[in-house]
């Protein structure tokens, strides 16, 4: 019984395995571009802002990180606003401070305001390809 359970496990992870590549390829094949784009990136952990920044660039675009209040301070979010295009928030990394502060402030400058389910650099990518299909149409 314990070898079927595990016969029919490989299978599933052949098929999982082969419907997370092709979304891939297809991406890879024809990036659309968000050239000269500015992005604010506030929260998230701070080990992923290099890959989050190395993400955005091979969208043509500019990533501006902030930590969302650990260390910097969440006023710092107002004053860059305005020179950018939209704001993205992980809602799982982030102060209901800092978030309120981009939300009202997306607001009051007329930018877009994208809340990310997760921290996650797949959630970021998916959020920016969705973006640029959308501009591409």
């Amino acid at each position: 019984m314990g070898d079927k359970r595990r016969q029919q496990r490989g299978k599933e992870k052949q098929r999982d395995t082969g419907r997370q590549a092709a979304p891939a390829v297809a991406a890879d094949s024809s990036k659309p571009t968000l050239e000269g784009r500015s992005f604010l990136y506030v929260g998230g952990r701070d080990c992923q802002v290099a890959h989050l920044r190395q993400i955005v660039t091979s969208f043509g675009a500019e990533l501006i990180h902030h930590d969302g209040g650990l260390r910097e301070a969440v006023s710092r979010i107002d004053n860059v606003l305005p020179s950018v295009d939209c704001v993205f928030c992980p809602i799982d990394c982030i102060s209901h401070d800092a978030c309120l502060r981009v939300k009202t402030g997306c607001k009051k400058w007329g930018k877009a305001f994208v809340p990310l389910r997760n921290g996650s650099k797949s959630s970021f990518e998916r959020a920016l390809q969705e973006m640029s299909e959308k501009r591409a149409n």
